[in-house]
């Protein structure tokens, strides 16, 4: 592709667009709709990145979709996207003079204040309107980070509360805002207008404390609501403190989740354009699914041509018992392996798969006793299904990688099954 178009690209830029996503843009300008491999052809970018700068630039309102099968983008017209900007500095303007005697009338109070007042190390915050406001407030004089860790059912609150166009705003201005929170199909819409001006990342695990940082001067978390001990928004409660040390362990928490976590991009793409298919089981009604597998199965050879197959079945076990375990791991608690295994015990007795105890922390052994899957027509189930299943379970909660041994045979009538885990 050729040289992009210097003002209208640099502006893109300035606007947030990244210079693949505006490079993207202006091909279509010149060539009109395509669809999304003519499109990253003609931008020199490859089909995955080509769909998601596409995706970006719906978000941002520059690009519409055309049509079904197959789908063509077109441009919002650039003589259409400079006026839209025009007004948007318009309004940025407009609000700007006329909070000007607003802003400069809480700094003076915040001058006046007795030391008692901001000088407080913690503050108690009763309330959603209270707790918004504040944090409105401090954003408002954020000058270079803002870290936010938030559930994802939460975002819709957040946007509700106005805290979105303070963290926006704070991101104008030059400050870094990371926010990490669980993008799920519920919330994917909220989450792409949150990471249309900031640092976005899906969180590998569910975020169990809603926390905001900002700079070094305090962090806020809030320690009631409907998620923990309220019974509805009105009875939330937050903590604010710029104790250095509740300030070190907000961080700390954050940075946790951060480094766990993945680019919302790529999670965006897992959402709407999955890699896979899902194969619903449900009890009681198994035929349906596995005619299912079935019909699959035979199209494929009649496809390529077969007249007979072997599937592996010890490939088959492992798979189920990995996605078993991701459903139990999103049900245990606990920071660490032991604590999560523990969970786990519990999570066996409650529905019969077994007597499960934790035999040593280090390495971590489990035993399990009466395993579901040991039964006598198929012992290879249990030897495949369960190490497997733990696996997965400890990887889903705690978001490392394990490694777990498969229980000797010859030993199985004395002892159960004896697994060692270790970190991989």
């Amino acid at each position: 592709m050729g040289q992009s178009n210097g003002g209208l690209h640099a502006l893109l830029v300035e606007h947030g667009i990244p210079e693949r996503g505006a490079r993207l843009y202006l091909a279509l300008c010149r060539d009109g709709p395509q669809t999304a491999a003519e499109l990253a052809r003609l931008a020199a970018l490859n089909r995955a990145e080509g769909y998601r700068f596409i995706r970006q630039l719906e978000s941002a309102g520059l690009v519409t979709s055309q049509g079904q099968r197959p789908m063509r983008f077109a441009a919002v017209p650039p003589e259409a996207l400079v006026d839209r900007w025009i007004r948007r500095a318009g309004d940025r303007l407009h609000r700007l003079e006329g909070d000007r005697e607003r802003v400069l009338s809480d700094w003076r109070e915040s001058l006046e204040a007795p030391a008692d007042v901001d000088g407080r190390r913690f503050t108690v915050l009763e309330g959603p309107e209270t707790i918004h406001k504040f944090l409105i407030k401090r954003l408002g004089v954020a000058r270079e980070e803002v870290r936010v860790a938030v559930g994802g059912f939460s975002l819709a609150r957040a946007i509700d509360g106005g805290v979105d166009r303070a963290l926006q705003e704070a991101s104008e201005r030059g400050v870094r805002v990371r926010l990490i929170t669980d993008v799920t199909t519920a919330n994917l819409t909220e989450a792409k207008l949150f990471g249309s001006f900031c640092e976005l990342r899906h969180a590998s695990g569910p975020v169990s404390n809603r926390t905001v940082t900002i700079d070094r001067s305090g962090a806020l978390i809030y320690v009631s609501g409907p998620e923990g001990l309220g019974s509805s928004d009105a009875h939330q409660v937050a903590l604010w403190s710029s104790a250095p040390s509740f300030l070190r362990l907000a961080r700390d928490y954050h940075q946790r989740l951060w480094a766990k976590g993945s680019k919302a991009e790529r999670r965006f793409v897992e959402l709407e354009a999955p890699v896979s298919a899902g194969l619903t089981v449900v009890p009681g009604r198994e035929g349906e699914s596995f005619d299912r597998l079935r019909e699959v199965t035979a199209l494929g050879m009649r496809v390529a041509g077969l007249s007979g197959m072997t599937l592996d079945v010890s490939e088959l076990i492992g798979a189920i018992g990995r996605q078993v375990g991701k459903e139990v791991g999103r049900s245990l608690e606990g920071e660490t392996p032991t604590e999560v295994a523990a969970s786990l015990q519990t999570y066996y007795g409650a529905h019969a798969m077994g007597q499960m105890s934790v035999v040593k922390d280090r390495p971590l052994t489990l035993q399990v006793k009466g395993c579901f899957g040991c039964v006598s027509q198929s012992p290879e189930v249990g030897r495949i299904l369960c190490p497997e299943l733990i696996k997965s379970a400890l990887e889903t909660r705690l978001g490392a990688g394990y490694d777990v041994s498969k229980p000797d045979p010859r030993r199985h009538a004395q002892r159960g099954c004896v697994f060692s885990v270790t970190a991989a």
